[in-house]
């Protein structure tokens, strides 16, 4: 296979360093762009070793010219679009939302599409907030059309423009779509809270998680890899599939936590309250469009998130 090079954009993010981390796995040396310069997650995602194959950029999404001169720079072969601010901030500033998480898919939909002569596949994260509680569960892979909040909207948003471009333009795509993803790195946004209470379980601390109910849990460097693959595996069409999983209860998660954590038990604790999004997901597509995923059982994920945390610590 020739040889490929894939820039991750939000690569200081929790999916970001994972990404980069499974990429390096598999034997790239990928490009890392980002606006920020705190690279807290890639020093707990990776070791020293691992961070000197990553190139890491400075960079604005929203920056067409700057995106392009990385690219071309760095002879890019494949993209993974993760960068994008969460719920509560588009919540806080949704016109800063809507700028980062809708105009800058597009100009990295557009930087791919003058550089179809080699760039050979592209991947962006998508949402499980495109749906909302009223949906059916599963919720059809097929998608939502009535999100609940400013961050589900710009993400629906994204589905429809990747459809666009491929249709108009052939550039082809697959978004996947997380449900709560949680791992080390993972330490904001709405569902954060389980990953929270882990990084406290290693340190022997309690903590109270800001919603209850039952939710999908993605292990993060499960989902990473799965975009590691799906930029690869784009090459015809555009694709939006859900990622795997089975629903678990808050109790779970917890019964999990304090298992892994002896010391914390009784200690960790739950706000009654469903997310505004089904309880599960269909997801059919996405082994079909970049073959085997792993799917790390909760038990053993949570387990692996706390060992992580202590042995940083």
């Amino acid at each position: 296979m020739p040889e490929q090079r894939t820039l991750v954009t939000g690569a200081l993010g929790c999916l970001g360093a994972w990404t980069l981390k499974a990429l390096v796995d598999l034997g790239e040396e990928p490009v890392g762009f980002d606006l920020g310069s705190d690279d807290a997650r890639l020093r707990l995602v990776l070791s020293e070793e691992e961070r000197a194959r990553i190139t890491p950029v400075e960079g604005d999404v929203t920056d067409g010219a700057a995106l392009g001169r990385t690219l071309d720079e760095h002879g890019v072969t494949n993209v993974v679009h993760l960068a994008a601010l969460q719920v509560p901030f588009c919540r806080a500033d949704p016109e800063r939302g809507a700028r980062v998480n809708v105009h800058g898919t597009v100009v990295v939909f557009e930087a791919v599409k003058a550089r179809l002569n080699r760039i050979r596949g592209l991947a962006y994260a998508s949402s499980t907030a495109v749906y909302n509680e009223s949906d059916p569960s599963p919720a059809p892979e097929s998608g939502g059309t009535a999100p609940s909040t400013l961050y589900g909207v710009y993400k629906l948003a994204n589905e429809g423009t990747a459809r666009v471009y491929w249709v108009d333009d052939d550039v082809a795509s697959i978004g996947i779509r997380p449900y709560v993803v949680y791992g080390p790195g993972r330490d904001q946004g709405l569902t954060s809270g389980p990953s929270v209470a882990m990084a406290a379980a290693a340190r022997g601390e309690g903590h109270t998680i800001a919603y209850g109910g039952r939710a999908q849990y993605d292990f993060a460097p499960d989902v990473g890899r799965a975009f590691a693959l799906a930029a690869r595996a784009a090459t015809d069409g555009a694709h939006v599939a859900n990622f795997p999983g089975m629903p678990s209860a808050m109790q779970e998660v917890v019964d999990a936590i304090e298992a892994a954590a002896p010391a914390v038990a009784g200690k960790v604790f739950w706000d009654e309250g469903q997310l505004p999004f089904p309880e599960s997901l269909e997801g059919r597509l996405l082994e079909r469009l970049i073959g085997p995923i792993a799917h790390t059982p909760l038990s053993d994920g949570v387990r692996a998130t706390i060992e992580h945390f202590r042995s940083v610590q």
